[in-house]
Protein backbone atom coordinates (compact mmCIF):
# COMPACT_ATOMS: atom_id res chain seq x y z
CA UNK A 1 0.00 0.00 0.00
CA UNK A 2 1.02 3.61 -0.45
CA UNK A 3 -0.48 6.97 0.41
CA UNK A 4 0.96 9.90 -1.49
CA UNK A 5 0.43 13.57 -0.95
CA UNK A 6 1.27 16.02 -3.69
CA UNK A 7 0.63 19.71 -3.50
CA UNK A 8 1.21 21.85 -6.51
CA UNK A 9 0.64 25.59 -6.31
CA UNK A 10 0.62 28.17 -9.03
CA UNK A 11 0.31 31.80 -8.02
CA UNK A 12 0.05 34.52 -10.60
CA UNK A 13 -0.33 36.77 -7.59
CA UNK A 14 -1.76 33.71 -6.98
CA UNK A 15 -3.24 30.31 -7.53
CA UNK A 16 -2.92 27.27 -5.29
CA UNK A 17 -3.86 23.63 -5.59
CA UNK A 18 -2.97 20.81 -3.26
CA UNK A 19 -3.34 17.12 -3.91
CA UNK A 20 -3.33 14.01 -1.70
CA UNK A 21 -3.42 10.46 -3.07
CA UNK A 22 -4.25 7.38 -1.02
CA UNK A 23 -3.89 3.77 -2.22
CA UNK A 24 -4.34 0.39 -0.53
CA UNK A 25 -3.39 -3.15 -1.52
CA UNK A 26 -6.11 -5.08 0.31
CA UNK A 27 -9.87 -4.94 -0.16
CA UNK A 28 -11.56 -2.38 2.09
CA UNK A 29 -13.89 -3.18 4.97
CA UNK A 30 -17.22 -1.39 4.91
CA UNK A 31 -18.08 0.18 8.27
CA UNK A 32 -21.31 1.76 9.43
CA UNK A 33 -20.33 4.35 12.02
CA UNK A 34 -22.75 6.57 13.84
CA UNK A 35 -23.18 9.88 12.03
CA UNK A 36 -22.69 13.27 13.61
CA UNK A 37 -25.74 15.49 13.61
CA UNK A 38 -25.71 19.04 12.29
CA UNK A 39 -28.57 21.46 12.93
CA UNK A 40 -30.45 23.01 10.01
CA UNK A 41 -29.66 26.50 11.33
CA UNK A 42 -25.94 25.68 11.45
CA UNK A 43 -26.02 24.20 7.94
CA UNK A 44 -28.02 27.07 6.43
CA UNK A 45 -25.64 29.65 7.90
CA UNK A 46 -22.52 28.02 6.51
CA UNK A 47 -23.78 26.58 3.24
CA UNK A 48 -25.75 29.37 1.65
CA UNK A 49 -25.00 31.27 -1.56
CA UNK A 50 -21.99 33.58 -1.47
CA UNK A 51 -24.11 36.63 -2.32
CA UNK A 52 -26.57 36.15 0.55
CA UNK A 53 -26.03 38.64 3.39
CA UNK A 54 -25.91 37.62 7.04
CA UNK A 55 -23.84 38.09 10.19
CA UNK A 56 -20.31 36.71 10.16
CA UNK A 57 -19.26 37.49 13.73
CA UNK A 58 -19.41 33.83 14.80
CA UNK A 59 -17.44 32.80 11.70
CA UNK A 60 -14.77 35.41 12.39
CA UNK A 61 -14.45 34.32 16.02
CA UNK A 62 -14.06 30.69 14.97
CA UNK A 63 -11.49 31.55 12.28
CA UNK A 64 -9.58 33.76 14.68
CA UNK A 65 -9.42 30.83 17.10
CA UNK A 66 -7.43 28.90 14.47
CA UNK A 67 -5.24 31.83 13.43
CA UNK A 68 -2.56 31.59 16.17
CA UNK A 69 -1.97 27.86 15.60
CA UNK A 70 -1.99 28.24 11.82
CA UNK A 71 0.54 31.07 12.11
CA UNK A 72 2.78 29.03 14.45
CA UNK A 73 2.69 26.17 11.93
CA UNK A 74 3.56 28.59 9.11
CA UNK A 75 6.66 29.94 10.87
CA UNK A 76 7.79 26.50 12.09
CA UNK A 77 7.55 25.18 8.54
CA UNK A 78 9.32 28.27 7.17
CA UNK A 79 12.29 27.71 9.46
CA UNK A 80 12.60 24.09 8.35
CA UNK A 81 12.40 25.07 4.68
CA UNK A 82 14.97 27.81 5.31
CA UNK A 83 17.45 25.29 6.71
CA UNK A 84 17.01 23.21 3.54
CA UNK A 85 17.55 26.12 1.14
CA UNK A 86 20.14 28.10 3.11
CA UNK A 87 23.24 26.49 1.61
CA UNK A 88 22.10 27.16 -1.96
CA UNK A 89 20.54 30.58 -1.30
CA UNK A 90 17.25 29.46 -2.85
CA UNK A 91 13.95 31.31 -2.89
CA UNK A 92 11.32 30.00 -0.49
CA UNK A 93 7.61 30.05 -1.29
CA UNK A 94 4.74 27.95 0.05
CA UNK A 95 1.13 28.05 1.24
CA UNK A 96 0.89 27.17 4.93
CA UNK A 97 -2.91 27.31 4.77
CA UNK A 98 -3.02 24.80 1.92
CA UNK A 99 -0.71 22.40 3.76
CA UNK A 100 -2.51 22.73 7.10
CA UNK A 101 -5.89 22.23 5.42
CA UNK A 102 -4.68 19.06 3.70
CA UNK A 103 -3.27 17.67 6.95
CA UNK A 104 -6.40 18.64 8.91
CA UNK A 105 -8.62 16.92 6.38
CA UNK A 106 -6.39 13.84 6.61
CA UNK A 107 -6.67 13.94 10.41
CA UNK A 108 -10.43 13.32 10.12
CA UNK A 109 -9.48 9.73 9.34
CA UNK A 110 -6.55 9.46 11.77
CA UNK A 111 -6.86 7.86 15.20
CA UNK A 112 -4.79 7.53 18.35
CA UNK A 113 -1.17 8.66 18.30
CA UNK A 114 -1.32 9.21 14.53
CA UNK A 115 -4.03 11.82 15.01
CA UNK A 116 -2.37 13.38 18.06
CA UNK A 117 0.91 13.90 16.19
CA UNK A 118 -0.80 15.65 13.28
CA UNK A 119 -2.91 17.74 15.66
CA UNK A 120 0.10 18.84 17.71
CA UNK A 121 2.36 19.56 14.72
CA UNK A 122 -0.34 21.83 13.33
CA UNK A 123 -0.01 23.85 16.53
CA UNK A 124 -3.24 22.76 18.21
CA UNK A 125 -3.40 21.98 21.90
CA UNK A 126 -6.32 20.15 23.49
CA UNK A 127 -6.04 22.58 26.40
CA UNK A 128 -6.85 25.48 24.08
CA UNK A 129 -8.94 24.00 21.27
CA UNK A 130 -10.44 20.54 20.74
CA UNK A 131 -10.83 18.54 17.54
CA UNK A 132 -14.41 19.66 16.96
CA UNK A 133 -13.43 23.33 17.34
CA UNK A 134 -10.58 22.85 14.85
CA UNK A 135 -12.88 21.26 12.28
CA UNK A 136 -15.53 23.92 12.84
CA UNK A 137 -12.81 26.57 12.55
CA UNK A 138 -11.77 25.30 9.11
CA UNK A 139 -15.46 25.05 8.19
CA UNK A 140 -15.97 28.72 9.04
CA UNK A 141 -12.66 29.71 7.44
CA UNK A 142 -13.57 28.17 4.09
CA UNK A 143 -17.02 29.68 4.38
CA UNK A 144 -15.46 33.13 4.79
CA UNK A 145 -12.93 32.61 2.00
CA UNK A 146 -15.74 31.44 -0.26
CA UNK A 147 -17.56 34.75 -0.03
CA UNK A 148 -16.92 36.71 -3.18
CA UNK A 149 -15.43 40.12 -2.59
CA UNK A 150 -15.97 43.02 -4.93
CA UNK A 151 -12.37 43.36 -6.08
CA UNK A 152 -10.65 40.22 -4.76
CA UNK A 153 -11.23 36.80 -6.23
CA UNK A 154 -10.46 34.11 -3.69
CA UNK A 155 -11.95 30.66 -4.07
CA UNK A 156 -11.06 27.59 -2.03
CA UNK A 157 -12.40 24.08 -1.69
CA UNK A 158 -11.74 20.38 -1.32
CA UNK A 159 -12.70 17.17 -3.06
CA UNK A 160 -12.62 13.43 -2.39
CA UNK A 161 -12.10 11.23 -5.45
CA UNK A 162 -12.58 7.51 -4.84
CA UNK A 163 -12.14 4.39 -6.90
CA UNK A 164 -15.35 2.82 -8.14
CA UNK A 165 -14.69 -0.23 -5.94
CA UNK A 166 -13.33 1.53 -2.82
CA UNK A 167 -15.77 2.61 -0.12
CA UNK A 168 -14.22 4.87 2.50
CA UNK A 169 -15.85 5.27 5.89
CA UNK A 170 -19.22 6.96 5.51
CA UNK A 171 -18.44 9.11 8.55
CA UNK A 172 -15.16 10.28 7.01
CA UNK A 173 -16.96 11.35 3.83
CA UNK A 174 -19.77 13.00 5.84
CA UNK A 175 -17.36 14.99 7.99
CA UNK A 176 -15.18 15.93 5.02
CA UNK A 177 -18.23 17.27 3.21
CA UNK A 178 -19.56 19.12 6.24
CA UNK A 179 -16.41 20.66 7.69
CA UNK A 180 -14.34 21.12 4.53
CA UNK A 181 -17.13 21.71 1.96
CA UNK A 182 -15.79 18.68 0.12
CA UNK A 183 -17.17 17.61 -3.23
CA UNK A 184 -16.99 13.99 -4.33
CA UNK A 185 -16.82 11.90 -7.48
CA UNK A 186 -15.58 8.46 -8.52
CA UNK A 187 -13.10 7.24 -11.13
CA UNK A 188 -11.62 3.88 -12.16
CA UNK A 189 -8.06 3.92 -10.85
CA UNK A 190 -7.44 0.65 -12.69
CA UNK A 191 -7.45 2.87 -15.78
CA UNK A 192 -4.87 5.40 -14.53
CA UNK A 193 -4.70 7.49 -17.70
CA UNK A 194 -8.45 8.11 -17.70
CA UNK A 195 -8.52 8.74 -13.95
CA UNK A 196 -5.59 11.16 -14.24
CA UNK A 197 -7.33 13.09 -17.01
CA UNK A 198 -10.59 13.36 -15.04
CA UNK A 199 -8.82 14.71 -11.94
CA UNK A 200 -6.63 17.08 -13.99
CA UNK A 201 -9.72 18.45 -15.73
CA UNK A 202 -11.35 19.04 -12.33
CA UNK A 203 -8.34 20.98 -11.01
CA UNK A 204 -7.94 22.94 -14.24
CA UNK A 205 -11.56 24.06 -14.02
CA UNK A 206 -11.37 24.95 -10.33
CA UNK A 207 -8.20 27.02 -10.86
CA UNK A 208 -9.62 28.79 -13.91
CA UNK A 209 -7.17 27.14 -16.28
CA UNK A 210 -4.08 28.17 -14.30
CA UNK A 211 -3.11 24.61 -13.33
CA UNK A 212 -3.03 22.05 -16.11
CA UNK A 213 -1.81 18.44 -15.94
CA UNK A 214 -1.30 18.55 -12.18
CA UNK A 215 -1.04 14.75 -11.99
CA UNK A 216 1.68 13.25 -14.18
CA UNK A 217 1.11 9.63 -13.15
CA UNK A 218 -0.97 7.54 -10.76
CA UNK A 219 0.04 4.47 -8.80
CA UNK A 220 -2.13 1.53 -10.03
CA UNK A 221 -2.85 0.80 -6.35
CA UNK A 222 -4.39 4.22 -5.73
CA UNK A 223 -7.95 4.04 -4.40
CA UNK A 224 -8.59 7.58 -3.15
CA UNK A 225 -7.48 11.12 -3.89
CA UNK A 226 -8.05 14.04 -1.53
CA UNK A 227 -7.82 17.41 -3.24
CA UNK A 228 -7.33 20.85 -1.72
CA UNK A 229 -7.35 23.77 -4.12
CA UNK A 230 -7.28 27.52 -3.77
CA UNK A 231 -7.53 30.18 -6.45
CA UNK A 232 -6.45 33.71 -5.64
CA UNK A 233 -6.39 36.52 -8.15
CA UNK A 234 -5.52 39.93 -6.84
CA UNK A 235 -5.07 43.41 -8.25
CA UNK A 236 -2.95 45.95 -6.44
CA UNK A 237 -5.04 48.63 -4.75
CA UNK A 238 -2.32 51.03 -5.90
CA UNK A 239 -0.84 49.61 -9.12
CA UNK A 240 2.63 50.52 -10.30
CA UNK A 241 2.84 52.27 -13.67
CA UNK A 242 4.84 50.34 -16.24
CA UNK A 243 6.42 53.49 -17.68
CA UNK A 244 8.38 53.94 -14.44
CA UNK A 245 9.77 50.37 -14.43
CA UNK A 246 13.48 50.26 -15.26
CA UNK A 247 16.51 48.03 -14.78
CA UNK A 248 18.15 48.05 -11.37
CA UNK A 249 20.53 46.00 -9.22
CA UNK A 250 19.34 43.40 -6.72
CA UNK A 251 21.99 42.30 -4.24
CA UNK A 252 21.52 38.56 -3.73
CA UNK A 253 24.60 38.39 -1.48
CA UNK A 254 27.89 40.16 -0.88
CA UNK A 255 29.34 38.34 -3.87
CA UNK A 256 26.36 38.29 -6.25
CA UNK A 257 24.31 41.07 -7.85
CA UNK A 258 21.65 40.52 -10.53
CA UNK A 259 19.88 42.94 -12.86
CA UNK A 260 16.09 43.06 -12.48
CA UNK A 261 13.11 45.14 -13.60
CA UNK A 262 12.45 47.47 -10.67
CA UNK A 263 8.91 48.80 -10.32
CA UNK A 264 8.57 52.28 -8.84
CA UNK A 265 5.72 54.16 -7.21
CA UNK A 266 5.40 57.15 -4.87
CA UNK A 267 2.33 57.06 -2.64
CA UNK A 268 0.84 56.70 0.82
CA UNK A 269 1.53 53.28 2.33
CA UNK A 270 1.33 51.60 5.71
CA UNK A 271 4.93 51.35 6.88
CA UNK A 272 6.94 50.65 10.02
CA UNK A 273 10.65 50.60 10.79
CA UNK A 274 11.59 48.35 13.70
CA UNK A 275 14.74 50.01 15.02
CA UNK A 276 15.43 47.35 17.61
CA UNK A 277 15.49 44.61 14.95
CA UNK A 278 16.75 46.72 12.02
CA UNK A 279 13.78 45.81 9.82
CA UNK A 280 11.47 47.74 7.50
CA UNK A 281 7.87 46.52 7.11
CA UNK A 282 5.64 47.58 4.21
CA UNK A 283 2.03 46.67 3.44
CA UNK A 284 1.07 46.49 -0.23
CA UNK A 285 -2.72 46.11 -0.29
CA UNK A 286 -4.71 44.24 -2.88
CA UNK A 287 -8.20 45.41 -3.69
CA UNK A 288 -10.38 43.59 -1.20
CA UNK A 289 -9.32 42.08 2.10
CA UNK A 290 -5.81 40.84 1.30
CA UNK A 291 -2.39 42.45 1.48
CA UNK A 292 1.23 41.55 0.86
CA UNK A 293 3.46 42.27 3.85
CA UNK A 294 7.07 42.87 2.83
CA UNK A 295 9.66 42.39 5.59
CA UNK A 296 13.01 43.91 4.57
CA UNK A 297 15.84 43.45 7.10
CA UNK A 298 18.76 45.87 6.95
CA UNK A 299 21.80 44.65 5.07
CA UNK A 300 23.37 41.68 6.84
CA UNK A 301 20.40 41.21 9.23
CA UNK A 302 18.33 38.59 7.38
CA UNK A 303 19.57 35.57 9.34
CA UNK A 304 18.96 37.36 12.64
CA UNK A 305 15.39 38.23 11.65
CA UNK A 306 14.73 34.68 10.42
CA UNK A 307 15.84 33.26 13.74
CA UNK A 308 13.36 35.24 15.85
CA UNK A 309 10.44 35.97 13.51
CA UNK A 310 7.10 34.61 14.75
CA UNK A 311 3.41 35.42 14.75
CA UNK A 312 4.00 37.79 17.66
CA UNK A 313 6.36 39.89 15.54
CA UNK A 314 3.87 39.98 12.67
CA UNK A 315 1.15 41.18 15.05
CA UNK A 316 3.43 43.77 16.64
CA UNK A 317 4.53 45.08 13.25
CA UNK A 318 0.96 45.09 11.97
CA UNK A 319 -0.22 47.06 15.01
CA UNK A 320 2.68 49.51 14.65
CA UNK A 321 2.10 50.40 10.98
CA UNK A 322 1.43 54.04 10.18
CA UNK A 323 0.50 55.68 6.89
CA UNK A 324 3.49 57.41 5.38
CA UNK A 325 4.61 58.93 2.07
CA UNK A 326 6.98 56.47 0.43
CA UNK A 327 9.04 56.11 -2.72
CA UNK A 328 8.70 52.34 -3.20
CA UNK A 329 10.98 50.36 -5.50
CA UNK A 330 10.57 46.60 -5.75
CA UNK A 331 11.46 43.96 -8.33
CA UNK A 332 9.14 42.23 -10.75
CA UNK A 333 9.64 38.52 -10.26
CA UNK A 334 8.35 35.04 -10.85
CA UNK A 335 9.62 32.32 -8.57
CA UNK A 336 8.98 28.61 -8.28
CA UNK A 337 9.65 26.32 -5.33
CA UNK A 338 9.21 22.57 -4.85
CA UNK A 339 9.56 20.63 -1.63
CA UNK A 340 9.49 17.08 -0.37
CA UNK A 341 7.93 17.56 3.05
CA UNK A 342 8.03 14.04 4.47
CA UNK A 343 11.31 14.43 6.38
CA UNK A 344 10.39 17.94 7.54
CA UNK A 345 7.02 16.76 8.87
CA UNK A 346 8.76 13.89 10.67
CA UNK A 347 11.11 16.45 12.27
CA UNK A 348 8.01 18.43 13.28
CA UNK A 349 6.61 15.36 15.05
CA UNK A 350 4.36 13.73 12.42
CA UNK A 351 5.99 10.30 12.53
CA UNK A 352 3.47 7.46 12.77
CA UNK A 353 1.45 8.28 9.67
CA UNK A 354 4.50 7.47 7.49
CA UNK A 355 5.23 4.04 9.01
CA UNK A 356 3.83 0.72 10.08
CA UNK A 357 2.21 2.30 13.15
CA UNK A 358 -0.03 4.54 11.03
CA UNK A 359 -3.66 4.47 12.14
CA UNK A 360 -5.94 5.83 9.43
CA UNK A 361 -8.78 3.54 10.44
CA UNK A 362 -11.17 6.48 10.25
CA UNK A 363 -10.82 6.24 6.46
CA UNK A 364 -10.79 2.45 6.16
CA UNK A 365 -10.09 -0.53 8.39
CA UNK A 366 -7.52 -1.67 5.84
CA UNK A 367 -4.05 -0.48 7.02
CA UNK A 368 -3.00 2.75 5.31
CA UNK A 369 0.10 4.92 5.55
CA UNK A 370 1.50 8.08 3.97
CA UNK A 371 4.52 7.52 1.74
CA UNK A 372 5.25 10.99 0.37
CA UNK A 373 4.33 14.63 0.89
CA UNK A 374 5.32 17.03 -1.88
CA UNK A 375 4.55 20.71 -2.27
CA UNK A 376 5.03 23.09 -5.18
CA UNK A 377 4.38 26.82 -5.36
CA UNK A 378 4.83 29.53 -7.97
CA UNK A 379 4.56 33.28 -7.42
CA UNK A 380 4.46 36.05 -10.02
CA UNK A 381 4.42 39.74 -9.13
CA UNK A 382 4.15 42.60 -11.61
CA UNK A 383 2.90 46.18 -11.82
CA UNK A 384 -0.82 45.42 -11.86
CA UNK A 385 -1.16 42.17 -9.96
CA UNK A 386 -2.53 39.49 -12.22
CA UNK A 387 -4.30 41.51 -14.89
CA UNK A 388 -4.76 45.04 -16.16
CA UNK A 389 -6.43 47.31 -13.64
CA UNK A 390 -8.28 50.56 -14.20
CA UNK A 391 -6.92 53.70 -12.56
CA UNK A 392 -7.62 53.81 -8.84
CA UNK A 393 -8.00 56.64 -6.37
CA UNK A 394 -5.50 59.46 -6.13
CA UNK A 395 -3.14 59.63 -3.17
CA UNK A 396 -3.25 62.88 -1.23
CA UNK A 397 0.38 63.65 -0.43
CA UNK A 398 1.60 65.88 2.40
CA UNK A 399 3.97 68.72 1.63
CA UNK A 400 7.06 66.83 2.76
CA UNK A 401 9.71 64.68 1.14
CA UNK A 402 8.71 60.98 1.11
CA UNK A 403 10.80 58.25 2.68
CA UNK A 404 12.46 55.82 0.30
CA UNK A 405 12.09 52.03 0.54
CA UNK A 406 14.19 50.26 -2.06
CA UNK A 407 13.67 46.50 -2.00
CA UNK A 408 16.97 45.56 -3.63
CA UNK A 409 18.13 42.74 -1.34
CA UNK A 410 16.56 39.52 0.03
CA UNK A 411 13.18 40.01 1.73
CA UNK A 412 10.43 38.00 3.39
CA UNK A 413 6.85 38.22 2.12
CA UNK A 414 3.50 37.17 3.52
CA UNK A 415 0.16 37.36 1.70
CA UNK A 416 -2.46 37.90 4.39
CA UNK A 417 -6.25 37.60 4.29
CA UNK A 418 -7.42 40.16 6.81
CA UNK A 419 -10.91 38.91 7.74
CA UNK A 420 -9.82 35.40 8.75
CA UNK A 421 -6.33 36.53 9.89
CA UNK A 422 -4.90 33.83 7.63
CA UNK A 423 -1.43 33.58 6.09
CA UNK A 424 -2.32 32.42 2.58
CA UNK A 425 1.28 32.40 1.31
CA UNK A 426 4.70 32.95 2.81
CA UNK A 427 8.23 33.01 1.47
CA UNK A 428 11.59 34.64 1.01
CA UNK A 429 12.84 36.15 -2.23
CA UNK A 430 16.61 35.73 -2.29
CA UNK A 431 17.11 35.98 -6.06
CA UNK A 432 14.19 37.37 -8.13
CA UNK A 433 15.82 36.11 -11.35
CA UNK A 434 15.96 32.46 -10.18
CA UNK A 435 13.23 30.21 -11.59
Amino acid sequence: FSFQVKMRLFLNAGVIAALLLCGVWAAPHHGNPEEHSYTKEHHDHLHHGNQETHEHKQCERSCNQLAPANADFAFALYKHLKSQSQKEAKNIFFSPLSISTALSMLSLGAKGATHDQIFQALGFSEAQVNETQVNEGFEHLYHMLGHSQEQLQLEAGNAVVTDDEFKPSHQFLTDAKHYYQTEGFTVDFHKPDEAKQTINNFIEKKTHGKIKDLIKDLDPGTVMVLLNYMFFKGKWEKPFEEKYTSKGDFHVSKDKTVSVDMMKRTGRYLFYYDQQNSTSVLMLPYRGNASMMVVLPDEGKMETVEEFISKDDIKRWHDSLFRSSLDVEMPKYSVSASYSLKEILIEMGIVNVFGQHADLSGISEVPLKVSKVAHRAVLSVDERGTEAAAATGIDVMPMSMPFSMVINRPFILLILEETTESILFMGKITDPTAQ
